[in-house]
Protein backbone atom coordinates (compact mmCIF):
# COMPACT_ATOMS: atom_id res chain seq x y z
CA UNK A 1 0.00 0.00 0.00
CA UNK A 2 1.14 3.52 -0.95
CA UNK A 3 2.10 5.60 2.30
CA UNK A 4 1.64 10.09 1.21
CA UNK A 5 3.63 10.37 4.81
CA UNK A 6 6.65 8.29 3.55
CA UNK A 7 6.17 9.28 -0.19
CA UNK A 8 6.06 13.15 1.06
CA UNK A 9 9.23 11.96 3.22
CA UNK A 10 11.25 10.72 0.29
CA UNK A 11 10.15 13.50 -1.90
CA UNK A 12 11.49 16.35 0.51
CA UNK A 13 14.61 14.36 1.33
CA UNK A 14 15.60 14.60 -2.75
CA UNK A 15 14.46 17.98 -2.52
CA UNK A 16 17.08 19.01 -0.11
CA UNK A 17 19.52 16.94 -1.42
CA UNK A 18 18.57 19.03 -5.33
CA UNK A 19 18.91 22.34 -3.21
CA UNK A 20 21.90 21.70 -1.51
CA UNK A 21 23.78 20.79 -4.57
CA UNK A 22 22.41 23.40 -6.26
CA UNK A 23 23.98 25.92 -3.81
CA UNK A 24 27.38 24.08 -3.94
CA UNK A 25 27.26 24.42 -7.71
CA UNK A 26 26.73 28.39 -7.75
CA UNK A 27 30.08 28.31 -6.12
CA UNK A 28 31.35 27.68 -9.18
CA UNK A 29 29.46 30.79 -11.03
CA UNK A 30 27.75 28.48 -13.95
CA UNK A 31 26.15 30.19 -16.48
CA UNK A 32 22.54 31.59 -16.19
CA UNK A 33 21.91 28.33 -18.57
CA UNK A 34 23.13 26.02 -16.93
CA UNK A 35 21.40 27.15 -13.89
CA UNK A 36 18.47 27.43 -16.06
CA UNK A 37 19.26 23.80 -16.96
CA UNK A 38 19.27 22.43 -13.32
CA UNK A 39 16.34 23.93 -12.56
CA UNK A 40 14.31 22.78 -16.02
CA UNK A 41 15.75 19.45 -15.50
CA UNK A 42 14.65 18.72 -12.06
CA UNK A 43 11.16 20.61 -12.28
CA UNK A 44 10.28 17.82 -14.77
CA UNK A 45 11.68 14.80 -12.56
CA UNK A 46 9.84 16.06 -9.86
CA UNK A 47 6.37 16.70 -12.00
CA UNK A 48 6.58 13.36 -13.18
CA UNK A 49 7.18 11.94 -9.63
CA UNK A 50 3.99 13.51 -8.57
CA UNK A 51 2.63 12.67 -11.78
CA UNK A 52 3.52 9.04 -11.35
CA UNK A 53 2.54 8.54 -7.75
CA UNK A 54 -1.15 9.71 -7.86
CA UNK A 55 -1.99 7.62 -10.97
CA UNK A 56 -0.33 4.29 -10.08
CA UNK A 57 -2.97 1.38 -10.21
CA UNK A 58 -1.44 -2.16 -9.39
CA UNK A 59 -4.42 -3.56 -11.29
CA UNK A 60 -2.84 -2.05 -14.79
CA UNK A 61 -1.52 -4.19 -17.35
CA UNK A 62 2.24 -5.21 -16.24
CA UNK A 63 3.51 -3.35 -19.38
CA UNK A 64 2.38 -0.20 -18.17
CA UNK A 65 3.64 -1.08 -14.61
CA UNK A 66 6.98 -1.69 -15.90
CA UNK A 67 7.55 1.34 -18.92
CA UNK A 68 6.67 3.44 -15.66
CA UNK A 69 8.91 1.83 -13.43
CA UNK A 70 11.83 1.99 -15.81
CA UNK A 71 11.31 5.82 -16.25
CA UNK A 72 11.38 6.35 -12.63
CA UNK A 73 14.65 4.13 -12.07
CA UNK A 74 16.44 6.17 -15.13
CA UNK A 75 15.05 9.28 -13.17
CA UNK A 76 16.53 8.40 -10.18
CA UNK A 77 19.60 6.86 -10.61
CA UNK A 78 21.10 9.32 -13.35
CA UNK A 79 19.98 12.31 -11.42
CA UNK A 80 20.37 10.93 -7.92
CA UNK A 81 23.44 8.24 -7.18
CA UNK A 82 25.76 10.99 -9.06
CA UNK A 83 24.96 13.75 -6.32
CA UNK A 84 26.11 11.75 -3.62
CA UNK A 85 29.71 11.87 -3.74
CA UNK A 86 29.27 15.79 -4.53
CA UNK A 87 27.57 15.99 -1.23
CA UNK A 88 30.39 14.35 0.83
CA UNK A 89 32.62 16.64 -0.77
CA UNK A 90 30.89 19.53 0.35
CA UNK A 91 29.76 17.90 3.80
CA UNK A 92 33.11 17.62 4.38
CA UNK A 93 34.19 21.16 3.53
CA UNK A 94 31.14 22.48 5.06
CA UNK A 95 32.29 20.78 8.36
CA UNK A 96 35.44 22.74 8.18
CA UNK A 97 34.04 25.81 7.07
CA UNK A 98 31.86 25.10 10.13
CA UNK A 99 34.69 24.93 12.28
CA UNK A 100 36.29 28.33 11.54
CA UNK A 101 32.64 30.04 11.96
CA UNK A 102 32.47 28.54 15.65
CA UNK A 103 36.43 28.68 16.66
CA UNK A 104 37.35 31.66 14.24
CA UNK A 105 36.74 35.25 14.07
CA UNK A 106 35.90 35.44 10.80
CA UNK A 107 32.47 33.96 10.50
CA UNK A 108 31.90 31.24 7.77
CA UNK A 109 34.99 31.27 4.95
CA UNK A 110 33.59 31.27 1.58
CA UNK A 111 34.00 27.64 -0.56
CA UNK A 112 36.68 26.96 -2.26
CA UNK A 113 36.17 26.33 -6.16
CA UNK A 114 38.70 23.65 -6.32
CA UNK A 115 37.15 21.44 -4.41
CA UNK A 116 33.62 22.47 -5.91
CA UNK A 117 35.58 21.39 -9.29
CA UNK A 118 36.52 17.96 -7.35
CA UNK A 119 32.88 17.18 -6.43
CA UNK A 120 31.66 17.83 -10.05
CA UNK A 121 34.29 15.67 -11.13
CA UNK A 122 33.15 13.03 -9.35
CA UNK A 123 29.96 13.22 -9.50
CA UNK A 124 30.45 13.38 -13.71
CA UNK A 125 32.29 9.26 -13.55
CA UNK A 126 29.06 7.83 -11.99
CA UNK A 127 26.49 9.61 -14.36
CA UNK A 128 28.77 8.54 -17.13
CA UNK A 129 28.96 5.11 -15.33
CA UNK A 130 25.45 4.94 -15.21
CA UNK A 131 24.48 6.28 -19.05
CA UNK A 132 26.90 3.81 -20.15
CA UNK A 133 25.08 0.65 -18.22
CA UNK A 134 21.54 1.90 -19.28
CA UNK A 135 22.32 2.03 -22.87
CA UNK A 136 25.10 -0.93 -23.02
CA UNK A 137 25.30 -2.51 -20.24
CA UNK A 138 22.89 -4.50 -19.65
CA UNK A 139 23.92 -6.24 -23.07
CA UNK A 140 27.50 -6.41 -22.28
CA UNK A 141 27.14 -10.19 -21.89
CA UNK A 142 29.81 -12.55 -20.26
CA UNK A 143 31.06 -15.77 -20.19
CA UNK A 144 32.61 -16.88 -16.90
CA UNK A 145 34.11 -20.33 -16.14
CA UNK A 146 34.28 -22.10 -12.81
CA UNK A 147 36.00 -25.57 -12.15
CA UNK A 148 33.46 -27.39 -9.95
CA UNK A 149 35.55 -29.87 -7.69
CA UNK A 150 32.83 -32.46 -6.82
CA UNK A 151 34.05 -35.27 -4.07
CA UNK A 152 33.30 -38.52 -5.30
CA UNK A 153 32.39 -37.36 -9.08
CA UNK A 154 32.12 -40.44 -11.56
CA UNK A 155 35.32 -40.44 -14.28
CA UNK A 156 32.66 -40.18 -16.48
CA UNK A 157 31.58 -36.96 -15.49
CA UNK A 158 35.05 -35.59 -15.71
CA UNK A 159 35.13 -32.59 -17.80
CA UNK A 160 31.03 -32.23 -17.62
CA UNK A 161 29.87 -28.73 -18.66
CA UNK A 162 27.03 -27.06 -16.96
CA UNK A 163 26.04 -23.86 -17.90
CA UNK A 164 24.01 -21.55 -15.67
CA UNK A 165 22.13 -18.85 -16.20
CA UNK A 166 19.76 -16.67 -13.86
CA UNK A 167 17.50 -14.32 -13.08
CA UNK A 168 16.05 -13.61 -16.56
CA UNK A 169 13.30 -11.12 -15.26
CA UNK A 170 11.95 -11.09 -19.28
CA UNK A 171 8.95 -8.95 -18.60
CA UNK A 172 11.79 -5.94 -18.03
CA UNK A 173 12.73 -6.74 -21.85
CA UNK A 174 12.36 -4.33 -24.51
CA UNK A 175 15.17 -5.04 -27.63
CA UNK A 176 14.57 -8.15 -29.06
CA UNK A 177 18.36 -8.00 -30.52
CA UNK A 178 20.15 -7.32 -26.99
CA UNK A 179 18.01 -10.69 -25.78
CA UNK A 180 19.27 -12.72 -28.57
CA UNK A 181 22.61 -11.91 -28.44
CA UNK A 182 22.45 -13.11 -24.76
CA UNK A 183 21.03 -16.79 -25.89
CA UNK A 184 23.39 -16.61 -28.85
CA UNK A 185 26.18 -16.41 -25.62
CA UNK A 186 24.70 -19.14 -23.97
CA UNK A 187 24.38 -21.43 -27.55
CA UNK A 188 28.04 -20.53 -27.64
CA UNK A 189 29.13 -21.64 -23.84
CA UNK A 190 28.32 -25.12 -25.70
CA UNK A 191 26.58 -26.83 -22.32
CA UNK A 192 26.66 -30.76 -21.93
CA UNK A 193 23.55 -29.44 -19.83
CA UNK A 194 21.94 -25.71 -19.02
CA UNK A 195 20.23 -24.80 -16.02
CA UNK A 196 18.60 -21.69 -14.57
CA UNK A 197 18.42 -20.57 -10.98
CA UNK A 198 14.91 -18.96 -11.16
CA UNK A 199 13.55 -15.21 -11.75
CA UNK A 200 12.15 -15.85 -15.24
CA UNK A 201 9.47 -13.46 -14.64
CA UNK A 202 8.97 -10.06 -13.14
CA UNK A 203 5.29 -10.80 -11.58
CA UNK A 204 3.06 -12.54 -14.63
CA UNK A 205 3.55 -15.55 -16.43
CA UNK A 206 2.94 -13.58 -19.57
CA UNK A 207 5.54 -11.70 -19.43
CA UNK A 208 8.10 -14.93 -20.82
CA UNK A 209 5.08 -15.67 -23.69
CA UNK A 210 6.27 -13.05 -26.00
CA UNK A 211 9.95 -14.41 -25.34
CA UNK A 212 9.44 -18.07 -25.54
CA UNK A 213 10.16 -18.92 -29.30
CA UNK A 214 13.81 -17.25 -28.91
CA UNK A 215 14.65 -18.85 -25.44
CA UNK A 216 13.12 -22.06 -26.86
CA UNK A 217 16.27 -21.92 -28.66
CA UNK A 218 18.34 -22.91 -25.29
CA UNK A 219 19.03 -26.76 -25.71
CA UNK A 220 21.72 -29.21 -24.40
CA UNK A 221 22.17 -33.15 -25.15
CA UNK A 222 21.56 -33.71 -21.07
CA UNK A 223 18.52 -31.51 -21.19
CA UNK A 224 17.90 -28.34 -19.73
CA UNK A 225 16.30 -27.73 -16.09
CA UNK A 226 14.92 -24.70 -14.45
CA UNK A 227 13.13 -23.66 -10.86
CA UNK A 228 11.41 -21.16 -9.76
CA UNK A 229 12.44 -17.97 -7.74
CA UNK A 230 10.89 -15.71 -5.62
CA UNK A 231 9.47 -12.99 -8.38
CA UNK A 232 8.02 -16.51 -10.38
CA UNK A 233 5.35 -16.83 -8.04
CA UNK A 234 3.27 -13.74 -8.22
CA UNK A 235 3.78 -12.39 -4.72
CA UNK A 236 4.46 -8.84 -5.94
CA UNK A 237 1.01 -7.60 -7.59
CA UNK A 238 -2.43 -8.04 -6.20
CA UNK A 239 -4.98 -11.07 -7.22
CA UNK A 240 -8.44 -11.45 -7.52
CA UNK A 241 -8.45 -14.98 -5.68
CA UNK A 242 -5.69 -17.39 -4.60
CA UNK A 243 -7.32 -19.30 -7.36
CA UNK A 244 -6.64 -16.71 -9.89
CA UNK A 245 -2.83 -16.41 -8.62
CA UNK A 246 -2.35 -20.59 -8.46
CA UNK A 247 -3.51 -20.67 -12.13
CA UNK A 248 -0.60 -18.07 -12.94
CA UNK A 249 1.83 -20.43 -11.44
CA UNK A 250 0.67 -22.94 -13.55
CA UNK A 251 0.88 -21.23 -16.92
CA UNK A 252 4.43 -20.38 -16.20
CA UNK A 253 5.26 -23.74 -15.59
CA UNK A 254 3.60 -25.12 -18.97
CA UNK A 255 5.09 -21.82 -20.47
CA UNK A 256 8.43 -23.64 -19.48
CA UNK A 257 7.47 -27.37 -20.49
CA UNK A 258 6.90 -25.63 -24.23
CA UNK A 259 10.12 -24.49 -24.48
CA UNK A 260 11.60 -27.68 -23.71
CA UNK A 261 13.00 -26.68 -19.67
CA UNK A 262 12.44 -29.21 -17.16
CA UNK A 263 11.37 -27.65 -14.05
CA UNK A 264 12.23 -29.10 -10.90
CA UNK A 265 10.03 -28.11 -7.14
CA UNK A 266 11.61 -29.46 -4.71
CA UNK A 267 12.05 -32.48 -7.01
CA UNK A 268 15.09 -35.03 -8.26
CA UNK A 269 16.61 -35.53 -11.98
CA UNK A 270 19.27 -37.82 -12.80
CA UNK A 271 22.36 -37.11 -15.08
CA UNK A 272 23.80 -40.48 -16.90
CA UNK A 273 26.91 -40.72 -18.71
CA UNK A 274 28.37 -44.05 -19.39
CA UNK A 275 26.32 -45.93 -17.35
CA UNK A 276 27.42 -43.49 -14.35
CA UNK A 277 24.79 -41.16 -12.97
CA UNK A 278 24.54 -37.41 -11.20
CA UNK A 279 21.86 -36.45 -9.09
CA UNK A 280 20.72 -33.00 -9.30
CA UNK A 281 18.51 -31.53 -7.18
CA UNK A 282 15.75 -28.63 -7.85
CA UNK A 283 13.92 -26.97 -5.12
CA UNK A 284 11.51 -23.77 -5.13
CA UNK A 285 12.54 -20.53 -3.16
CA UNK A 286 13.77 -20.38 0.42
CA UNK A 287 15.23 -16.78 1.11
CA UNK A 288 15.18 -15.04 4.44
CA UNK A 289 12.46 -12.97 5.43
CA UNK A 290 10.72 -11.20 4.16
CA UNK A 291 11.74 -13.73 1.34
CA UNK A 292 9.29 -16.88 0.77
CA UNK A 293 10.46 -20.62 1.82
CA UNK A 294 8.69 -22.58 -0.43
CA UNK A 295 11.73 -24.77 -0.81
CA UNK A 296 11.89 -28.33 0.92
CA UNK A 297 15.30 -29.27 1.52
CA UNK A 298 15.31 -32.26 3.22
CA UNK A 299 12.17 -33.98 1.59
CA UNK A 300 13.83 -33.12 -1.75
CA UNK A 301 16.71 -35.34 -0.46
CA UNK A 302 14.40 -37.78 0.69
CA UNK A 303 13.68 -38.62 -2.93
CA UNK A 304 17.84 -39.57 -3.35
CA UNK A 305 18.41 -43.40 -2.41
CA UNK A 306 21.75 -42.78 -1.58
CA UNK A 307 22.88 -39.66 0.54
CA UNK A 308 26.38 -39.86 0.01
CA UNK A 309 26.04 -39.66 -3.89
CA UNK A 310 27.38 -36.46 -5.10
CA UNK A 311 24.89 -33.89 -5.75
CA UNK A 312 24.20 -30.41 -7.39
CA UNK A 313 21.46 -27.87 -5.66
CA UNK A 314 19.59 -25.83 -8.23
CA UNK A 315 17.98 -22.91 -5.30
CA UNK A 316 17.35 -19.53 -6.10
CA UNK A 317 18.67 -17.74 -3.01
CA UNK A 318 22.07 -17.86 -1.85
CA UNK A 319 20.81 -17.18 1.97
CA UNK A 320 19.83 -20.93 1.09
CA UNK A 321 23.64 -22.35 1.56
CA UNK A 322 24.20 -21.20 5.21
CA UNK A 323 21.24 -21.41 6.46
CA UNK A 324 20.16 -25.48 4.96
CA UNK A 325 22.40 -26.50 3.00
CA UNK A 326 25.97 -26.31 4.71
CA UNK A 327 24.20 -28.13 8.56
CA UNK A 328 23.27 -30.82 6.24
CA UNK A 329 25.15 -33.79 5.88
CA UNK A 330 24.41 -35.16 2.32
CA UNK A 331 27.03 -34.65 -0.19
CA UNK A 332 25.76 -31.68 -2.02
CA UNK A 333 28.65 -30.93 -3.78
CA UNK A 334 27.60 -27.51 -5.73
CA UNK A 335 24.67 -25.51 -5.05
CA UNK A 336 24.00 -23.38 -7.52
CA UNK A 337 22.06 -19.44 -7.21
CA UNK A 338 21.24 -16.14 -8.55
CA UNK A 339 18.74 -13.70 -6.78
CA UNK A 340 21.49 -10.78 -6.12
CA UNK A 341 22.12 -9.27 -9.72
CA UNK A 342 24.97 -7.86 -8.10
CA UNK A 343 22.27 -5.03 -7.26
CA UNK A 344 22.99 -4.35 -11.24
CA UNK A 345 25.33 -1.56 -9.40
CA UNK A 346 29.26 -2.03 -8.62
CA UNK A 347 33.30 -2.28 -9.30
CA UNK A 348 35.26 -5.13 -10.72
CA UNK A 349 38.96 -5.15 -11.49
CA UNK A 350 38.95 -9.23 -12.93
CA UNK A 351 40.96 -11.20 -10.51
CA UNK A 352 41.92 -7.63 -7.94
CA UNK A 353 38.92 -6.62 -6.78
CA UNK A 354 35.08 -6.97 -6.95
CA UNK A 355 32.52 -4.48 -5.24
CA UNK A 356 28.67 -3.68 -4.91
CA UNK A 357 26.75 -2.32 -2.00
CA UNK A 358 24.47 -5.58 -2.07
CA UNK A 359 27.12 -7.06 -0.25
CA UNK A 360 25.80 -5.50 2.67
CA UNK A 361 22.87 -8.13 2.52
CA UNK A 362 24.49 -11.01 0.81
CA UNK A 363 28.26 -11.88 1.94
CA UNK A 364 27.82 -14.16 -0.72
CA UNK A 365 26.85 -12.60 -3.62
CA UNK A 366 28.87 -13.54 -6.88
CA UNK A 367 31.31 -15.91 -7.58
CA UNK A 368 32.50 -19.14 -5.91
CA UNK A 369 32.40 -19.69 -1.91
CA UNK A 370 34.07 -23.16 -1.11
CA UNK A 371 33.25 -24.17 2.27
CA UNK A 372 34.76 -27.78 3.22
CA UNK A 373 33.37 -29.82 1.09
CA UNK A 374 30.60 -27.91 -0.62
CA UNK A 375 30.61 -25.04 -2.93
CA UNK A 376 28.20 -21.78 -3.63
CA UNK A 377 28.26 -20.58 -7.12
CA UNK A 378 26.00 -16.90 -7.33
CA UNK A 379 25.18 -16.04 -10.49
CA UNK A 380 24.88 -12.07 -11.65
CA UNK A 381 22.13 -13.17 -13.46
CA UNK A 382 21.22 -12.57 -17.82
CA UNK A 383 18.36 -9.77 -17.18
CA UNK A 384 17.87 -6.74 -15.04
CA UNK A 385 15.07 -5.47 -12.40
CA UNK A 386 13.84 -2.02 -12.38
CA UNK A 387 16.68 0.04 -13.43
CA UNK A 388 16.91 -1.39 -16.93
CA UNK A 389 20.86 -1.07 -17.12
CA UNK A 390 23.84 -2.55 -15.59
CA UNK A 391 26.68 -0.78 -13.86
CA UNK A 392 30.14 -2.69 -13.78
CA UNK A 393 28.04 -5.73 -12.88
CA UNK A 394 27.79 -7.29 -17.04
CA UNK A 395 25.29 -9.61 -17.24
CA UNK A 396 26.58 -13.34 -16.76
CA UNK A 397 26.24 -16.88 -18.39
CA UNK A 398 28.75 -19.17 -16.20
CA UNK A 399 30.18 -22.08 -17.10
CA UNK A 400 30.41 -24.80 -14.50
CA UNK A 401 33.67 -27.76 -15.63
CA UNK A 402 32.84 -30.46 -13.26
CA UNK A 403 35.95 -32.36 -11.98
CA UNK A 404 37.07 -34.90 -9.07
CA UNK A 405 37.67 -32.47 -5.79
Amino acid sequence: MRSPIAFLFVLVLYFAMDLYVYRGLRTLDPATWVKRVFMVVHGLGYAYVLYAFFKYDPSAPSDEIRRGMQTFMIWFVLLYVPKLPMIAIWLAEDFVRGGYALFGNEGWPERRKALGWLAVALGTIPFLGILDGWQFGRSRYRIKKHIARIPGLPEAFRGFRIVQISDIHSGSFTDPDEVQKGIDAVLEANGDAVVFTGDLVNNTADEIEPWMERFSQIKAPHGVFSILGNHDYGDYVPWPSPEVKEANLDRLARNQAEMGWTLLRNQRAVLTKDGAELELLGIENWGLPPFPQYGRLDETLALCPDPATPKILLSHDPSHFDAEVLPNSANIALTLSGHTHGMQFGIEIPGWFKWSPVKWKYPRWDGAYPVGQKTLYVNRGFGYLAFPGRVGMWPEITIHELQPA
